[in-house]
């Protein structure tokens, strides 16, 4: 990834981080990459002892090490935290550009919307009525915005995203291609055999520095708000059912289903295609495994597996158990085989002896 032919002055780049360097300060970096893609011009990051011989074979004209590496023919900026600081650096030096301001002659506003100032907004965009946008936000081609809806400054809105009637996303939030806020919540009443909808009144709040993977949907809330709290990260295909509070600095991470009005606590993390029931609370530092079927309460700090889900411990004793059934099993039979002789004998014997 570059940014530019000139590129930045190594020493630049160290005095960013505060890292120390060894190699020529005159040298200038225009991009950044993997140790197995990197070219002359690039940093490249080594996170540790195992990408030693990726390391050995990149071009990369620098690197970012924790410790300096004499047997590494080439310059390296060494740091305490090569990993946050790559990451910093590539904010600062290297990201995207965003589009410029301006407003598509494409876009279509409602009545008494706000727009705030360095904007851009993307062709075949629609803004509601009296919706709120706030400084710096980018929307790209395709989003509905709907009405009353309020978007928060450095907010990144990708294509085809939806924001429905009233919702509230906050500021520095990034949601990905095509994810939908504020749709309906799945609530049905029967009634004569029939299937009535239950109106759904409330909204969505995303607080500030969220980031929506593609495709997420989350519902808006029977009555009052469903709520992502700040600082969240959910990767792509996750459902967030109405009424579901999620906790701060929450990481979930794809397919996962959470039903409605469940509480999770702050700093929980889900794995990939784990699910959760309606109506349950998720203490705070909670950790879900892969495919895991939460199906009552969880305790903060806990770390649950399993389908239905208990502890992570008893979980694995009780794979081991199930693993070894075949075996068991075979003991099992070979027991019954055994007893069914035994039994035969014993039944032989009285006979003999009532004969007589």
């Amino acid at each position: 990834m570059t940014s530019s032919p000139a590129g930045y002055p190594l020493a630049e780049l160290a005095a960013a981080v505060g890292a120390s360097m060894h190699g020529p300060s005159q040298l200038r970096i225009a991009g950044v990459n993997s140790l197995e893609d990197a070219v002359p011009g690039d940093l490249a990051c080594l996170t540790g002892p195992r990408s030693m011989d990726a390391a050995r074979r990149s071009r990369a004209s620098a690197l970012l090490v924790s410790a300096r590496h004499p047997a590494l023919n080439m310059t390296q900026l060494i740091s305490t935290q090569p990993h946050v600081d790559f990451i910093r650096l590539i904010v600062r030096f290297f990201a995207k550009r965003p589009p410029p301001p301006g407003l598509a002659a494409t876009v279509a506003r409602g009545t008494d919307t706000r727009i705030g100032d360095g904007v851009s907004i993307g062709p075949f965009v629609s803004l509601g009525d009296r919706a709120i946008i706030g400084d710096r936000v980018v929307i790209h081609p395709g989003v509905c915005v709907g009405r009353d809806v309020t978007i928060g400054d450095d907010t990144v809105l990708y294509p085809n995203v939806s924001v429905l009637d009233e919702c509230r996303v906050g500021s520095r939030v990034i949601i990905h291609a095509g994810t939908v806020i504020g749709s309906d919540g799945f609530g049905y009443i029967q009634h004569e055999g029939r299937h009535h909808k239950i109106p759904q009144r409330g909204i969505v709040v995303i607080e500030d520095d969220v980031e929506l993977g593609a495709n997420v949907t989350v519902d808006r809330a029977t009555f009052g708000r469903t709520l992502i709290g700040r600082g969240s990260k959910i990767d792509n295909q996750v459902q967030i059912a109405h009424n579901v509070t999620l906790g701060e600095h929450g990481l979930i991470v794809a397919q996962v289903g959470i039903a409605g009005s469940t509480s999770i606590g702050r700093h929980v993390m889900m794995g990939g295609q784990a699910g959760l029931i309606d109506h349950l609370t998720i203490g705070d530092q909670v950790k879900i495994a892969a495919g895991a079927g939460i199906e009552k309460n969880v305790e903060a700090g806990a770390t649950v597996s399993g389908r239905p889900a208990k502890r992570h411990s008893t979980a694995l004793r009780t794979q081991i158990l199930v693993n070894r059934l075949p075996e068991l099993h075979q003991q099992v039979a070979e027991m019954e085989k055994r007893l069914a002789g035994m039994e035969s004998r014993i039944r032989t014997a009285e006979s003999r002896k009532t004969q007589k």
